[in-house]
């Protein structure tokens, strides 16, 4: 990854997270337990500020933009993507924020002070058997006025890194059919976080279920109104795509080691000499190199981008390009291992399965397969 590095600050950041992959990778065995989720990896975070990454200044953050954002989330991801994909939420929040600055003033300022004091956040839209909010999904979650006050009820699925979250960013629909995103603090009474998350895919998001009793809060809680007035730019999405290539670069650097230095008797050197295992190293290589690529020079052009919202179909084709070169590097690299790499005890195991949980993420690729095919029908039906 060095070769997308182009600044001192840059370099600084990396080299701080560096020290840390190895410690995440120690700990993220752990990981596999049900009910798990990293809380030492993300003090150590918090130790090094990283929770303010994308914070701007005025509240006491570093005001690091995409490229920075991307780069670190990468190489979190290479020590534990659990880890990076539950931190990722909470600063690409705030660095949607920074460039759109599209919540209601008194609310914004209010909450990224609280975010300079050391709070953390994500977003809850998803709702069991609700279909996918990307698809237009309508909450059921539901807000009513009580005098100045809020009371919400419902249930959101996918609430990720819920054990260490003050702020919950919750998508409700009022009275009159808007849907309004309200900011409830966790320890409100009638928050309840429900350990429902069993996936054998990054598990230790503790993507679990949040229950809302008759919580009520003060109606200037009232973060946004959906859906937004103008488009908002998504780059700090890209998170996600950094996230599972961050996985796989660190399947891919098992893999070379494990060939490097694994002699069969019947073999007599390192399996890494053979003409099979370099013409796969070549492949992962190869894989790595292109997604990394799109998906640095994806950021670039959007960090350049006069009119951010016009990159909105490259920033969709990144994730979709990225999180499948992911996929094929770590399967890849479970050819190189063999057959232990299904072991409990080895790492790429978790992987394999980690991957794959890319997929899920928005946006979907069946959307925007759709989308491309509509376009490109139309364009040659215009001609």
């Amino acid at each position: 990854m060095d070769q997308f590095i182009k600044t001192e600050q840059q370099y600084e950041l990396l080299s701080i997270i560096n020290d840390l992959k190895p410690v995440f990778r120690h700990r993220e065995p752990d990981l596999d337990n049900l009910g798990s989720f990293p809380f030492a990896d993300f003090q150590d975070l918090k130790n090094i500020n990283y929770h303010t990454l994308t914070l701007p200044e005025k509240y006491g953050g570093q005001g690091f933009g995409l490229y920075e954002y991307i780069l670190a989330q990468e190489a979190i991801s290479e020590g534990s993507g659990s880890t990076g994909l539950s931190i990722g939420w909470h600063n690409g929040i705030i660095l949607e924020y920074a460039e759109n600055n599209h919540w209601n003033r008194e609310t914004a300022e209010w909450l990224l002070g609280e975010i300079g004091k050391g709070a953390i956040i994500n977003s809850a839209a998803t709702e069991k058997n609700a279909g996918s909010p990307t698809r237009g999904a309508i909450p059921r979650t539901t807000v009513v006025r009580d005098k100045k006050e809020l009371i919400i009820n419902g249930e959101k699925t996918f609430t990720s890194a819920s054990p260490v979250l003050n702020y919950i960013l919750v998508t409700c629909t009022n009275e009159v059919g808007i849907i309004e995103m309200i900011v409830i603090p966790k320890d409100s009474p009638g928050v309840t976080i429900e350990e429902t998350w069993d996936m054998l895919a990054m598990r230790g998001t503790a993507s679990h279920t949040l229950i809302l009793e008759n919580v009520r809060v003060p109606e200037r809680n009232i973060l946004k109104t959906l859906p937004a007035t103008r488009p908002e730019a998504k780059g700090w999405m890209l998170h996600i795509p950094a996230c599972y290539i961050g996985i796989a670069a660190a399947a891919r650097n098992y893999a070379v080691e494990f060939a490097a230095t694994y002699t069969p008797s019947s073999l007599g050197k390192p399996i890494a000499e053979t003409p099979n295992i370099k013409q796969i190293i070549g492949e992962m290589e190869l894989e790595l190199s292109i997604a990394r690529h799109m998906l640095y020079g994806t950021a670039e052009r959007y960090e350049q981008a006069e009119d951010k919202t016009t990159l909105q179909e490259s920033l969709d084709i990144t994730k979709i390009a990225v999180t499948n070169g992911a996929i094929k590097i770590v399967d890849l690299a479970m050819k190189i291992v063999g057959s232990r790499a299904l072991s409990q005890s080895n790492p790429m195991h978790r992987y394999y399965m980690n991957v794959r949980a890319g997929l899920y993420n928005p946006p979907m690729e069946d959307m925007i397969k759709a989308k491309l095919a509509s376009a490109s029908i139309n364009a040659i039906q215009i001609d």
